[in-house]
């Protein structure tokens, strides 16, 4: 077995210092307040905005951090080891990836620093459908082009904070399935604005689903945007939304990695309570004699 350690630098672990800092002004109380009621963490989302944490991944010259990977995973790590839930607004520092990787010029010089700054929120993308599976490339949302717009018809399903969006990709089919040479092509990814009020795209909670970062469904009908709004290259859009997914898979892995701290602690503390509780009792006349198991983590 291979034993990989990271060695992290002074900044770095500055860095995680300073985010769970941050998590102290948001205890257990707010987010427990937060379930009970079915809301949206707004205040914690935006004070991590306004310190530049959910904006590492974005070149400086876009007003982001210029960080890697690794920076971005340690503050994800960090929240939820501080008892948070990163997973409010994770998707800000990974959708923008296609973005950067393949959108115009024009494009990340209009949107980049937009979301950077939190002005504009892209924590949206529109990939799985009910009929497709877990296979993308048969997915059957079509965006056709008419004149100077394209008309998209289909419907997605488990898009996470899409409610709590400005901006969603989108992925469609811009060439049918029988007339590509290979079937990861034809595909194309369309950056939209979903703000406002908008006729034939309709936005509602999965079923048996009622937290505000629980993924809803979308149902596209004859839904209309101008081309403007799309990516700088057409057919290419599988590869495009796997570059995002590629940065999701390493950064949920990352929450995951500071769950583990916070159950091992927190359960550490139930168990040691459930312990005295067995301890009273059996003090008391006609108590069980059976005392716990003893725990077996470290």
């Amino acid at each position: 077995m291979v034993d990989i350690r990271i060695s992290l630098t002074e900044e770095q672990l500055a860095l995680k210092k300073a985010v769970a800092e941050l998590c102290k002004l948001y205890p257990p109380s707010y987010w427990r307040e937060l379930d009970e009621k079915r809301e949206y963490p707004e205040a914690f989302v935006q004070e991590l905005t306004k310190a530049g944490y959910l904006s590492v991944l974005i070149p400086e010259e876009y007003g982001g951090g210029g960080l890697g990977i690794l920076e971005a995973g340690l503050i994800l790590e960090e929240i939820n080891r501080s008892g948070g839930n990163a997973a409010a607004c994770h998707a800000q520092m990974y959708i923008m990836g296609t973005l950067l990787r393949h959108g115009s010029e024009e494009q990340k010089a209009r949107y980049l620093p937009k979301i950077a700054s939190g002005e504009l929120r892209l924590q949206a993308f529109a990939v799985t459908e009910p009929n497709s599976g877990s296979d993308t490339t048969k997915l059957q949302t079509t965006a056709v082009r008419h004149g100077d717009v394209y008309v998209v018809n289909g419907q997605k399903i488990f898009i996470s904070r899409v409610l709590q969006s400005d901006l969603m990709l989108l992925l469609a089919r811009t060439t049918p399935l029988d007339k590509v040479r290979k079937k990861t092509e034809g595909l194309s990814v369309f950056l939209i604005d979903i703000r406002g009020p908008s006729r034939g795209l309709q936005v509602r909670p999965a079923a048996h689903h009622d937290q505000p970062l629980d993924p809803t469904s979308c149902s596209l009908t004859t839904w209309r945007f101008r081309p403007t709004a799309s990516s700088a290259r057409k057919e290419k859009g599988f590869s495009y939304i796997l570059d995002g997914m590629n940065a999701e898979r390493i950064l949920v892995a990352s929450e995951s990695i500071g769950d583990g701290p916070l159950v091992h602690r927190q359960g550490g503390a139930v168990l040691q309570r459930a312990r005295r509780l067995r301890a009273a009792h059996r003090r008391q006349p006609g108590g069980c004699s059976s005392p716990l198991p003893k725990r077996t983590w470290p």
